[in-house]
């Protein structure tokens, strides 16, 4: 038979655990990821133009080094921010109809960029960069930004006018394309301005990752980027 605890041997052993936790450096409590508020774009920084298309380029080695907040922030807002009044992105989409949404991958959890409150809104406490690709780089970056298209956006006036001018529907996945492409190049040049390494990819189990992520059936995952600062040769 079981012999149960006194209260005294209960709070011996709570405090011996609580020792435990103190001292052994492979022991940690974690706390909760949360909502991360971004911080405002910083313009006037970087390089000229020129310059950094000579600079662009793909990366797949990196650090594990995290991104600073203002880091992610920068990178964030460039690839897909809101730089008008009138809710405008720093990147074009048919009829401005802003069907990309970034999906953040950090090793903490899944988090949706948020371009009008400047927040990563956090989906899921898991980190899911075993999912993004099959490459062994993919779990080393800190970051991976997920373009997802939101189909639903692009139906109505979009496929009106699509099948009016091209006569087909089936130009909304050259669209979604487009736009993801657009961004990720927004992306990249960010990239360079910072020293940081970026490498854009589509090789991903999109089937395991969607139902991961929970996304409808109205949501295609389009492109993965993973970012980082470079991995430091000895």
């Amino acid at each position: 038979m079981e012999k149960k605890m006194n209260r005294r041997e209960f709070l011996m052993a709570s405090a011996v655990t609580g020792a435990i936790l103190s001292i052994a450096p492979g022991i940690t409590l974690a706390e909760e990821p949360k909502t991360i508020q971004l911080l405002k774009p910083q313009p006037g920084g970087g390089s000229p133009l020129m310059q950094l298309l000579w600079k662009r380029k793909s990366t797949k080695e990196f650090s594990p080094e995290p991104l600073p907040v203002e880091v992610l922030s920068n990178l964030l807002w460039a690839g897909f921010g809101i730089n008008r009044p009138d809710g405008r992105r720093t990147a074009p989409s048919a009829m401005n109809c802003q069907d990309i949404d970034i999906y953040v991958i950090l090793p903490d959890g899944l988090y949706l960029y948020d371009a009008k409150a400047s927040q990563l809104k956090l989906i899921l406490s898991e980190d899911l960069r075993g999912l993004v690709g099959t490459q062994a780089y993919v779990k080393e970056a800190p970051v991976n930004l997920m373009y997802v298209s939101d189909y639903a956006k692009m139906r109505g006036k979009i496929a009106d006018q699509i099948k009016t001018f091209y006569g087909s529907t089936s130009l909304i996945d050259l669209f979604a394309g487009a736009h993801a492409g657009f961004i990720s190049e927004n992306v990249y040049l960010y990239c360079a301005s910072e020293g940081l390494a970026a490498v854009v990819r589509a090789n991903i189990d999109i089937p395991a990752l969607s139902k991961a992520m929970r996304l409808r059936p109205d949501q295609k995952i389009i492109l993965a980027q993973a970012v980082g600062y470079p991995k430091k040769t000895s």
